[in-house]
């Protein structure tokens, strides 16, 4: 099975267990033969998937009462990959949900670290600083680094570790975060393992 997970600048491959990626400006969908079973959020390459009929869209496969309609297919993607416990993807912006026994139960969103830090820089040129991931989060911090690491970190950490269900955390900010997590499981696979389960239990192309 082959799954392609479609962004607006790259697109992620997963063939025969090993994932690799590509830029949308190097992808030509008309190359390839094979069938192909993918997510995609790139408008453009939406319409033009859709007259291939090698390529099938996952997306046809959500029962999308479960979520709410605005919601990423991606984001949709790693909650089918889980029943029950806490879906964290840490990337552009930091997504939290919650399954409970196959349902959708809500989530949020928060600035990913890297939006985070640049909001910060924003606002005063003396808050142009780094997020230090060894600090305390339990404790009033004594320079700036510590200063809006915890203010930015120690809240959202404290709401994620206070939902009290297992926590899977994806996305490429996943493993700084997780040392943050009580018991996070990494896995960088939750995406293309929802996928996966959709077609395998679906009837799509």
């Amino acid at each position: 099975m082959i799954l392609c997970d479609i962004g607006n600048t790259t697109l992620d491959w997963y063939v025969n267990g090993i994932c690799s990626k590509q830029r949308v400006d190097d992808f030509d969908p008309s190359g390839h033969t094979e069938q192909i079973y993918y997510i995609c959020v790139n408008v453009k390459l939406s319409s033009l998937l859709k007259s291939l009929d090698n390529w099938c869209d996952i997306a046809q496969l959500v029962d999308w009462t479960k979520y709410y309609s605005t919601m990423g297919v991606d984001r949709i993607m790693a909650c089918e990959a889980i029943s029950n416990g806490v879906i964290v993807d840490a990337g552009s912006a930091i997504t939290v949900d919650v399954m409970d026994d196959g349902e959708y139960d809500g989530g949020f969103i928060a600035l990913g670290l890297k939006s985070a830090q640049e909001a910060y820089a924003k606002l005063s040129p003396a808050l142009s600083e780094s997020f230090n991931f060894e600090v305390d989060l339990t404790i009033m911090a004594k320079n700036t680094p510590d200063a809006i690491t915890v203010g930015f970190l120690a809240p959202l950490v404290d709401k994620i570790n206070s939902l009290g269900r297992p926590l899977y955390v994806t996305g490429g900010d996943s493993r700084v975060l997780s040392h943050l997590l009580c018991d996070a499981v990494v896995d960088d696979l939750l995406v293309f393992k929802g996928m996966k389960k959709l077609v395998e239990k679906g009837h799509l192309c």
